[in-house]
């Protein structure tokens, strides 16, 4: 049994018999005071968020526990609950979940992004439960004059064994509130859990299913205006003029306004972009009035000139440049094929590359290209507002609510206690809900036109002037001596306006002579984070070129990986996280669990398979994909999914998760681009941007997990890439076809 010193500040854990009829309140800042430390903080991301809650005991017994972090369907709403339920020894059909508003007095960084929310809360929410549960059964020893260490507890239920007494905890919730904070707490031993491990439904499944208010969109007031946007046609425009005089005479139509939501001297952090700053409003009684009237404002745009940014990234001062101009994809393609074409920044080197390569017997080069990338939420943006003179009352659906805060109190002058955010369920997020604009957008809506209002926008809105996966580039090169041994790698990466290069990951450190270059372009087009961010390119582009050079030294893919994170093992017999991003051994396992559940060595009769493996998010995650053949066209039988996330808290949860992450892998490698022509995207709604279909998806997907005592680490986003290495490996084993550019639709599926 470990213990975990609480050291909790008035600030951090306040108490109170707040409830009718008696009961306990604890109000936690958990990390304020419980930190991961040692080697737990180095495995975290660079993205570090922290996580707080409330918890509750009625005094029927009934537990709520306060869920702060955003749920964008990553079912943290029900996992990280689990985590104070399994300390706070409660039955759990006797807790209640609710969402918690934002507030950073009590909490801190409340966030849904990086993967990090069990990971960061793995200690803190565990110590929040076993702290109330030995306040509990010190509150009744007292009452009964016994000491602590005679008391047990099972599902919410305090035993005296000696004395056969026992008394539920909400009898004693009431005298609990009154005792002093532990100095140190034991937490249990993972062999001992009842709660974490096991599968728990989504606390909101029935809701969602039987169409509850929980979303956003069903968000409404009855005195709230409704809004929509109009904004430029094409990145690289802004407004110059407007007349809405026919529109305003329109039914139900009260006003058309401008609305600036960035202003130009505001401060802004790493989430504060918006392509387009200066935008028209249509404000009505209902959607299809405004939208109607939307299409009878006349507007003049205009070029807009280059800017320059600056922005704060995580507390670096950074510069933003965007450029001026009118961007198509064959031009921004051009431009990303010449840069990628020389030496570019070189971020890792070991040994003598130059010297390997002009040795080689043999050299393979290979590149590879991605395209922008919608996230298409099936949730469109919106948010309501009610902005006066000393108050913003915000309600809907954010990522970043902290940070939102922060930008919303410098946009109104507010001082950010002046700021009220409510986090309603999300219809997905994917990164998109990450980048706040149209918070602000309501916002000064509603502050102009002195009314609460809903901000509605429609999928063409968002899609055409969204947030978008950046379009990528990577270039491959290898050296084999004549003996058909790897003896150097060159990777080149870059994107469109950010690299995607990781330059320590695998293989770096399993290869003696290995350079790590990156590059990047400068656009107008607004990009940004999106479901395993850059890793959900590299790792299709490098598991399709390891595939690729196993097959030309003459090695199964499985052997060859495995060979190479040996070979990793060798050169760094204790894993150093500043050398190589990876674990070798938690890496292999993957792969080894893989091959075993999907039979990969015994071939079966019809079917093409392709293996691919990937870390992200401190997770491994590794995949066989199989692929059959009907009227010319790929069919995907079946997936298998191997995943080490550290010791897994909701099987059902993780699970769901790991199969989402397989469908929405292979419908973006298979499908997703967003294509421009002079600044304007040549998608704009589902019937020209391509999604996977239901019967286009995986007939089957099998999930394993690595069984673990490691903690959690991230699950969100490490299913996603792996896949579409995985993918692009059956599909040439199908047809003896690479594939080399996303989408692979575009390059001959039906030639199988």
């Amino acid at each position: 049994m470990s213990t975990e010193k609480t050291a909790f500040s008035r600030r951090s854990f306040l108490k109170a018999t707040a409830l009718a009829g008696g009961g306990m309140l604890l109000s936690f800042s958990w990390l304020a005071s419980c930190a991961p430390k040692g080697a737990a903080a180095l495995a975290m991301p660079e993205e570090w968020f922290e996580i707080n809650g409330y918890l509750k005991i009625g005094d029927n017994g009934v537990v709520t526990i306060m869920s702060p972090n955003p749920e964008i369907g990553q079912n943290v709403k029900t996992s990280m609950p689990m985590l104070v339920a399994e300390e706070l020894d409660v039955d759990w059909k006797n807790v209640i979940v609710e969402q918690a508003p934002l507030d950073t007095k009590a909490f801190t960084h409340q966030i849904a992004g990086g993967s990090t929310s069990l990971s960061v809360g793995w200690i803190p929410l565990r110590t929040a439960g076993a702290a109330a549960r030995l306040m509990l059964i010190t509150a009744a020893a007292q009452q009964w004059g016994v000491d602590v260490g005679e008391l047990t507890t099972k599902e919410g239920i305090i035993y005296h064994e000696a004395s056969g007494k026992q008394m539920g905890y909400g009898e004693i919730a009431a005298a609990a509130a009154k005792i002093e904070v532990p100095a140190e707490i034991p937490l249990k031993e993972i062999k001992d859990f009842k709660i974490i491990g096991t599968a728990k439904k989504n606390v909101d499944g029935k809701k969602i299913v039987t169409g509850k208010p929980l979303f956003g969109l069903d968000y409404r007031e009855d005195n709230m205006k409704y809004a929509m946007i109009i904004h430029p046609p094409a990145f690289g425009m802004r407004m110059k003029s407007y007349d809405a005089a026919e529109a305003k005479q329109m039914p139900g139509i009260s006003d058309v306004i401008e609305v600036e939501n960035y202003l130009p001297e505001q401060a802004k952090g790493f989430f504060d972009f918006s392509a387009f700053t200066k935008l028209i409003a249509v404000v009505g009684s209902s959607t299809w009035e405004v939208l109607q009237a939307k299409k009878a404002v006349k507007v003049v745009w205009e070029e807009a000139p280059a800017e320059k940014m600056a922005m704060s990234f995580f507390g670096r001062n950074t510069e933003m440049v965007i450029p001026a101009g009118l961007e198509s994809t064959p031009a921004y393609q051009a431009l990303m094929n010449e840069k990628g074409a020389k030496t570019g920044n070189i971020a890792r080197k070991d040994g003598n590359p130059d010297l390997a390569f002009k040795n080689a017997a043999k050299i393979l080069e290979r590149s590879y290209t991605a395209p922008f990338l919608a996230h298409n939420t099936m949730e469109p943006m919106n948010f309501f507002a009610e902005v006066t003179e000393d108050r913003a009352r915000m309600i809907g659906p954010i990522q970043t609510p902290e940070f939102m805060e922060t930008a919303i109190a410098e946009r109104f002058n507010l001082p950010k206690e002046k700021v009220d955010i409510m986090m309603t369920r999300q219809g997905g997020g994917f990164g998109r809900r990450l980048y706040g604009h149209w918070m602000l957008e309501a916002g000064v809506i509603s502050q102009k036109i002195k009314a609460p209002v809903k901000l509605i926008y429609t999928r063409e809105d968002d899609m055409t002037s969204g947030t978008y996966r950046p379009a990528y580039q990577a270039y491959y090169k290898a050296a084999i001596d004549e003996n058909n041994n790897v003896t150097a790698l060159l990777v080149r990466a870059g994107g469109m306006a950010e690299s995607c290069l990781f330059p320590n990951r695998f293989p770096a450190g399993a290869i003696d002579n290995y350079q790590a270059e990156d590059w990047s372009v400068d656009t107008n087009v607004s990009t940004g984070a999106f479901r395993a961010p850059r890793s959900n390119f590299m790792s299709a582009a490098e598991q399709s070129f390891l595939d690729e050079l196993a097959e030309l030294v003459g090695k199964d893919p499985i052997d060859f990986r495995l060979e190479l994170l040996e070979k990793a093992k060798a050169k760094y017999p204790e894993w150093d996280r500043k050398v190589n991003d990876y674990d070798p051994d938690r890496y292999a396992a993957v792969l080894k669990l893989v091959r075993e559940k999907a039979n990969w060595d015994s071939p079966k009769p019809g079917v093409s398979r392709g293996v691919a493996a990937y870390f992200c998010h401190s997770s491994y995650s590794a995949n066989v994909v199989e692929i059959t053949r009907k009227n010319g066209l790929p069919v995907i039988e079946k997936v298998y999914c191997a995943m080490d996330c550290g010791l897994v808290v909701n099987r059902e949860g993780a699970t769901n998760m790991v199969e989402g992450g397989a469908v929405d892998g292979i419908g973006q490698a298979m499908y997703g681009q967003l294509t421009m022509q002079n600044g304007v995207p040549d998608q704009d709604n589902f019937h020209k941007y391509r999604q996977i279909r239901h019967t286009e998806a995986p007939k089957a997907i099998e999930v394993h997990f690595v069984e673990s005592q490691i903690d959690p680490t991230g699950l969100g986003e490490p299913p996603f890439p792996s896949v579409m290495g995985a993918l692009a490996n059956a599909l040439y084993q199908a047809n003896g076809k690479r594939y080399y550019d996303q989408p692979f639709s575009k390059v001959g599926l039906e030639k199988l």
